[in-house]
């Protein structure tokens, strides 16, 4: 029997390619995830060991909040601050060989020509720690010398190289505020990853650090090495004796797992988003699998029963077949392997060719991927197959000497159908009870009921292939005459193979059109919500989405062409017993700068330091204009304030809103996130160019009218669903290789009725229409389910959003969705080719004769 089996796949090897083809694509997919996560962590965990080498303890304030953070949280205190002082004491404990304080913040460098160098994330500020050498042993200058003074930087040398600078060249340097010129003194090397991994990092003597990034005579940490000889552990301990409680202090070893942990999450994370898109295509392989053993043990009939009629056990025929799928599991899998090794190798030479500075390393083949990937392919190819085996088993004896197929019995189909309507009709009962909950509950219910359903439906597919291609079948017949309603019997001849033929796209278009849905329903949200809340012609605000300084609001108000502005003030209060985070702006500029539909009250309240709040909080709490609520300010006080007016909610305005002259009264620690801009002349190139000159033309603000936000926020929705895109493109390519699989075995399953079709006259051009039309109309089924299921699917997801995003409501692209049908066609064409051709050659007296 097992020489049976090896026989039969070396006999098979054309209808066969198929199906290996699409286990070494997914298997090729999981292996390459593997290899390039584990060789990009590798590489960074490599990296990163380097940015503790020199530090024994750290004394870290992880209160400490430079300008540019964000407001502290709700009742939040005042805390102890690292200062000289704490240098001095940390300084003279026995063990200690260097003490360094450090002062870390956002600081960019602008190049010759005004524009950003590098990314606005990856832009740091530090301080220059000379010793008594008067060198700085993190940075090591190459040129120059470190800052001295005010107005003096030093850069790192791969910043320098890039924007084209020399020692003593003027450099633009900026924060969150306006940007100012500096003398370029010394450019220095370092091992911090951030600085090797293509960020920019501006050092500045440590007094003029602290006032542009912290404050004056404060640290975010202070360094300690120990001296020959002294382990870690002591050192920590007696600088624990040296420090208040509210400090954290962790030793270099301690540091360097965390980092560990942290790069191994992050590669994890990473990791599990591909994998799934993985287990994607093997699924949609399964199917393919399923259908080629289905049809090879269909045309192998009387041989198989043969097999039995000579005396060949069910088990022995069971196991024929799995051997057959064991052989093909293994040949692909250690394909799939080889393949992902490239894959990984090229992913990762892709990322470093899109980052200079992104840490490389030799390939990281480990142990568990190799086994993983074989073992995932083979059983899954083993599987698959299973059903197909069993079946086999099945087949009677006297079917060898019957002359033509077995009888399909009809209560398999009755079962299938019973057991897919109870899990579609579950899964969607969980998809409505989730879109109609109130709260946060919707979600749970929605991850229940969205695989139950997709199961559902991929049970039911052959029950649906009939009334589905049955609304199209008289349009095939009037458009293309006789192969056009050939095309259409045979599409629903055998409504199995069909719909495991369909369930690959219909995989693939739900996803597709689900995240489509989604994310152009929030877009159109996003949109309205921009729309519906600013009069302001221009917003001024970071391009990393850190905070303004305070000092640039008066700057740009002051600008030409500027006749109303106000910063947005936020902080975080404690509001009639609920933290909330309270939007501040100029009470005589609100109304020309902000929309806001008053319910009742007045925006003139905020005049009298008077608060504003929406109608979903109003009616929570029962207030209306005159009525006092408790609020918690600056970390512990409790003041009353008025509420003057209540607003419908908007949520592109926060709950509560307040004048930046009441948030200043009773708050030191305010966070501006925009300045509104409103000119005479609307917003005009001028306005927007006396706008930028007043910041200093700082290379970090951005200056953007309404349409620009909202074409920001456009550009990051498409490039995440052109990453879900190319990801989901390795199962619409294993769907391409199934539609081919099964048309090809098909036809050769039908060569004695394409060989009559021939001899009572219909072409070799009727043949080839008849086969692509007939790919065409499976494609299009499957893609027609995907689309319906995906919208059904997005616009559930949306009323369950819609709890955080007021005013979200599902929008369906059209456009795009006719698209992707379109698309679906495209590939029933390109998949029907080779089967179309090959059928249109066939000899007829051979096809006739064929037994």
């Amino acid at each position: 029997m097992y020489r049976t089996a090896l026989r039969n796949v070396l006999a098979h090897k054309g209808r066969l390619l198929m199906t290996a083809l699409a286990v070494m694509l997914g298997t090729a997919f999981v292996a390459g995830t593997l290899v390039f996560s584990d060789t990009m962590g590798q590489a960074v965990r490599n990296s990163y060991s380097k940015s503790y080498s020199d530090v024994s303890v750290l004394v870290s304030d992880k209160s400490s909040r430079s300008a540019d953070e964000g407001p502290k949280a709700a009742g939040e205190k005042k805390r102890e601050a690292l200062t000289d002082a704490t240098v001095k004491d940390l300084a003279a404990l026995p063990g200690v060989e260097r003490v360094r304080g450090v002062v870390t913040g956002f600081t960019a460098v602008a190049d010759k020509k005004g524009n950003l160098i590098g990314e606005a994330w990856g832009a740091q500020g530090s301080n220059f720690a000379p010793d008594a050498s008067g060198q700085d042993p993190r940075y090591q200058m190459v040129q120059g010398r470190g800052p001295k003074a005010a107005g003096e930087i030093a850069l790192n040398k791969q910043a320098v190289d890039k924007a084209g600078y020399k020692v003593g060249d003027k450099v633009r340097v900026a924060g969150n505020g306006a940007a100012e010129d500096t003398t370029l003194t010394g450019v220095f090397t370092s091992d911090d990853p951030a600085v090797t991994s293509g960020s920019t990092l501006v050092l500045m003597d440590t007094a003029t650090a602290q006032q542009r990034l912290l404050e004056a005579g404060h640290y975010n940490s202070i360094a300690l090495t120990a001296k020959s000889g002294v382990a870690e552990s002591a050192l920590l301990d007696a600088a624990k004796a040296k420090v208040p409680d509210v400090f954290d202090l962790e030793t270099g070893q301690q540091l360097k797992d965390e980092q560990s942990k942290m790069v191994t999450r992050s590669v994890t994370g990473m990791k599990s988003m591909l994998l799934v898109f993985a287990g994607i295509s093997l699924f949609v392989g399964i199917f393919i699998i399923v259908n080629t053993f289905t049809m090879l043990i269909a045309q192998r009939l009387k041989e198989l029963a043969l097999l039995r009629a000579v005396g060949a056990s069910r088990r022995q025929v069971t196991n024929s077949v799995l051997v057959e799928a064991l052989l093909i599991g293994v040949i692909a899998s250690v394909a799939g392997l080889l393949l992902g090794v490239g894959i990984g190798a090229g992913m990762q030479s892709l990322l470093a060719s899109m980052n200079d500075g992104m840490p490389t390393g030799s390939l990281v083949i480990a142990p568990a991927t190799v086994i993983g990937t074989l073992v995932t392919g083979i059983v899954v190819t083993v599987l698959s197959a299973l059903i197909p085996a069993i079946r086999a088993s099945r087949i009677p004896p006297v079917a060898a000497m019957s002359s033509g197929d077995l009888p399909s019995t009809q209560r398999g189909l009755v079962v299938r159908n019973a057991i897919g309507a109870l899990l579609a009709c579950g899964g969607i009962g969980l998809i409505l009870a989730g879109a109609f909950a109130k709260g946060s509950g919707g979600r749970t219910y929605l991850e229940l009921g969205a695989p139950l359903t997709l199961i559902g439906v991929f049970v039911l597919l052959p029950l649906l292939s009939r009334p589905v291609v049955a609304l199209v079948g008289p349009l095939l017949g009037k458009v293309f005459g006789t192969p056009g309603k050939l095309a259409r019997r045979n599409a629903v001849r055998n409504p199995r193979r069909t719909a495991s033929t369909a369930a690959a796209l219909t995989i693939g278009l739900t996803l597709v059109t689900a995240v489509t849905v989604i994310g152009n329903s929030v877009t159109s949200t996003v949109t309205r919500l921009v729309a519906g809340s600013m009069k302001a012609d221009y917003t001024v605000s970071m391009a990393n989405h850190h905070s303004l300084s305070k000092d640039l609001a008066p700057l740009v108000a002051k600008a030409n062409g500027v006749t109303a502005a106000s910063p947005v003030g936020n902080v975080m209060w404690t509001v009639a017993g609920e933290s909330k985070a309270v939007q501040g702006f100029d009470a005589a500029s609100f109304d020309q700068l902000v929309k806001v539909n008053v319910t009742s009250g007045s925006t003139g309240a905020l005049k009298q330091g008077q608060l504003l709040v929406n109608d979903e909080f109003a009616g929570k709490h029962q207030l209306a204009p005159g009525s006092t609520v408790k609020v918690e300010v600056d970390g512990d006080k409790t003041v009353d304030l008025t509420v003057g007016g209540v607003f419908e909610r908007n949520d592109a305005l926060s709950t509560v809103i307040a004048s930046n002259a009441l948030i200043d009264q009773h708050e030191s620690d305010s966070f501006i996130t925009e300045v509104l801009v409103k000119g005479k002349d609307g917003a005009t190139a001028a306005l927007k160019q006396s706008v930028k000159e007043a910041t200093g033309s700082n290379p970090v603000i951005q200056v953007l009218t309404e349409k620009d936000k909202v074409d920001e926020f456009s550009r990051i929705i498409t490039t995440m669903l052109n990453i879900m895109y190319g990801l989901l493109g390795m199962a619409v390519l294993v769907a391409v290789l199934g539609v081919i699989n099964t048309l090809a075995m098909s036809v050769f399953e039908r060569k004695r009725e394409i060989g009559m079709l021939r001899a009572i006259g219909l072409d070799r051009r009727g043949i080839k229409r008849m086969v692509r039309i007939e790919s065409v109309v499976i494609s299009l089924f499957g893609a027609l389910i995907g689309v319906g299921l995906g919208c059904f699917l997005a616009w559930a997801a949306g009323r369950v959003l819609a709890a955080d995003l007021n005013g979200l409501t599902t929008v369906v692209p059209y456009g795009s969705v006719l698209l992707f049908l379109g698309l679906a066609a495209v590939v029933g064409i390109v998949a029907a080719l080779w089967p179309a051709r090959r059928a249109s050659r066939m000899d007829i007296l051979s096809s006739i004769k064929t037994d």
